[in-house]
């Protein structure tokens, strides 16, 4: 557990440096968004955020019911969890594509694409691992030896639920 505590420590200095990036740069910019955009539509990533900081909920009801022993509550709610999670990449995928500005489009288009980019590349990845985790347990008496695997996706699933939340509010509250 030691080796990903700091793994998560490492990331977090990671998303720390780019939010600080991201905060000079719109202090400092004299033409923050792209000529002719305005600001972002704050209703679906919104829902994306409800769905997805949602799923931190669910994950957690997942573990308790794998802690009891109960494999199919936790295949339940671990499928749960990836589905939500799998909406959000969805939803961001969708946003991406109707945005009238690119990665190459001043310091907001890039700063956005890669803060989003950069997160929606760590919800992928929690949701690979989840898969793996749901795969394991239907393999006979795989979790009787601890939940090791399971608690480590859980808690990187919480870093990026957090880290969204910090996103969200960086790109589309503050105006």
């Amino acid at each position: 557990m030691f080796g990903f505590i700091v793994f998560l420590l490492s990331e977090s200095v990671i998303f720390l440096s780019f939010f600080v990036g991201y905060i000079v740069y719109k202090q400092t910019s004299a033409e923050w968004y792209p000529a002719g955009f305005e600001g972002l539509e704050i209703r679906e990533p919104l829902i994306n955020t409800i769905v997805l900081v949602s799923s931190s909920f669910v994950i957690y009801f997942a573990e308790r019911f794998l802690h009891k022993e109960n494999l199919w509550g936790f295949r339940i709610f671990w499928l749960l969890t990836m589905a939500m999670g799998s909406f959000f990449l969805f939803g961001q995928a969708v946003e991406w594509m109707h945005l009238p500005f690119g990665f190459k489009d001043g310091l907001f288009g890039g700063t956005f694409y890669l803060l989003t980019g950069f997160h929606g590349l760590h919800v992928l990845t929690g949701v690979l691992l989840q898969g793996v985790m749901l795969g394991r347990s239907f393999i006979p008496n795989n979790y009787a030896g601890g939940e090791y695997g399971v608690n480590a996706t859980s808690i990187f699933w919480h870093f990026v639920d957090v880290i969204w939340i910090i996103l969200f509010i960086l790109i589309y509250v503050w105006k």
